[in-house]
């Protein structure tokens, strides 16, 4: 594309973290590929500002993304690249999520200080992971493990690991293969035993809502992908789980069928409820929506509601 269809240049917003970093510039040199000149601009988020206590309390949807999208409102930015894990399923008036590239890895991953799969962790090995979904899924499996709270970036968890703190800690697969550190994962949780967070593995690029831009953008966008995530992330929306509670999902797509898995589960991981749909790809939404309306009619509400109520 010549100067003349970009005659400005796109300030892209992203968190300092090396991870949001890395998805930044793999956006702007997509970006650039296609002609585009882009700037980087870093903004600091709440998330990031507060590193002590449990990211629970912090009302956690929406920590990381908050201030990158005030920054798109006010004309600060013109794009924002998010974890799509991290955004909050509510839409902001203004904005709208112009593009979802083709998605990563979805797992997660068990690293390990000296053994290989969870099956051989030894009886209480401690592991550590702030999420009450990898928590749950982890104790429905193995209820004898300690599953313990950890905070701090990719390379502070695996110090911590290092250092002896935990037995095992578990991490989003995505995160470490950005990141170079493929090598320290020890075992692929399976999807039957660990289902991913809504969103996981997928970025999203946010943008006003504005023809051009979205354009622009549009041309990132992978619709599997895309569709995908927004099943997801209609099932979310509509258990209104927030992040906070244990809520699972994967969207996987052949050819024009969109298949979408759902779990729910106890926080303490003593019940999970399991379901899948499956629905043309061009009806995510929809989608969505029957599988919340399954996992309802088998009690996910309660189960939502103990994970809403932290028992310490």
């Amino acid at each position: 594309m010549d100067a003349h269809h970009h005659p400005e240049r796109l300030r892209l917003g992203t968190r300092e973290s090396l991870l949001a970093r890395w998805q930044a510039e793999w956006v702007a040199a997509r970006l650039r590929g296609l002609g585009c000149e882009v700037a980087l601009v870093p903004i600091c988020t709440r998330g990031d500002a507060e590193k002590r206590g449990a990211i629970g309390s912090l009302d956690s949807q929406g920590v990381f993304t908050k201030e990158l999208q005030r920054a798109l409102l006010d004309g600060e930015i013109d794009l924002a690249v998010h974890s799509l894990k991290d955004l909050p399923t509510d839409e902001v008036a203004g904005l709208r999520l112009a593009a979802v590239p083709a998605r990563g890895p979805v797992a997660d991953a068990l690293v390990c200080r000296e053994v290989g799969c969870l099956a051989e962790l030894p009886q209480g090995a401690a592991v550590g992971t702030g999420s009450l979904r990898r928590r749950a899924q982890l104790l429905y499996h193995r209820p004898d493990l300690r599953v313990e709270g950890i905070r701090g970036n990719v390379d502070t968890r695996l110090r911590k690991l290092d250092q002896g703190q935990y037995d095992a800690i578990v991490l989003a697969e995505a995160g470490l293969t950005r990141l170079g550190l493929a090598g320290r994962i020890n075992h692929t949780l399976p999807l039957a035993v660990m289902l991913p967070a809504i969103g996981q593995g997928a970025l999203g690029i946010e943008t006003r809502a504005e023809p051009d831009a979205a354009a622009t953008l549009g041309v990132l966008d992978h619709p599997p992908t895309h569709a995908a995530v927004a099943a997801e992330r209609a099932m979310l929306a509509a258990l209104q789980g927030g992040c906070l509670a244990p809520i699972a999902a994967l969207g996987s797509v052949r050819g024009d069928c969109l298949t979408l898995q759902g779990r729910v589960l106890h926080p303490q991981g003593t019940r999970a409820i399991d379901v899948t749909f499956s629905a043309p790809l061009d009806e995510p939404i929809a989608l969505g929506h029957r599988a919340a309306d399954a996992l309802r009619a088998q009690g996910a509400d309660e189960l939502i509601r103990e994970g809403r109520t932290p028992s310490q």
